[in-house]
């Protein structure tokens, strides 16, 4: 056993955010308490085991608040693959206009927020060996408004 996880040492997973479509989020619709942002999230496994989780979800928040849930579905993530996941998060507008700091990123165009999740699942090797498994996720989002454009940077964690 040790011989194994010493050859297939397991790594942490590269994980990528991208907002998808934003020339149509309007975060400041009149009338709305919510404004929905599509997102794909990559998520690189390097290991020569799969990874699966249970329903969970993770969350938006700009400065300290949360401004939105992210549902992640159950699901299953092969050996040395890239998987990419789609879901909505619904930002609540009523908390980000609540922040005094939130009126003045919008008018310079861009606004930060950060992402957290934990996915709790099994891993599978071989069909032989099987352990339970969290992997950890934290990003920094940067939309850029005005020029429809985001970046991210995440952190992963695989603990078994």
């Amino acid at each position: 056993m040790i011989l194994i996880f010493t050859i297939f040492k397991p790594k942490d997973p590269s994980v990528f955010v991208h907002p998808v479509d934003l020339k149509h989020f309007q975060v400041l619709s009149p009338n709305s308490r919510g404004a929905p942002l599509a997102l794909v999230i990559t998520i690189q496994n390097p290991n020569y085991a799969s990874f699966k989780h249970r329903n969970c979800s993770g969350y938006l928040k700009y400065g300290d608040t949360i401004i939105a849930g992210i549902p992640l579905e159950q699901r299953s993530y092969p050996a040395r693959s890239t998987t990419d996941v789609t879901t909505t998060a619904d930002i609540q507008t009523h908390k980000l206009i609540k922040d005094p700091n939130f009126l003045s990123a919008v008018e310079g165009g861009v606004f930060n927020m950060t992402s957290e999740a934990k996915l709790s699942g099994k891993v599978r090797m071989a069909n032989i060996i099987r352990l339970k498994a969290k992997v950890y996720l934290s990003c920094t989002i940067s939309l850029n408004i005005s020029a429809f454009q985001t970046t991210s940077t995440c952190i992963s964690k695989l603990k078994l």
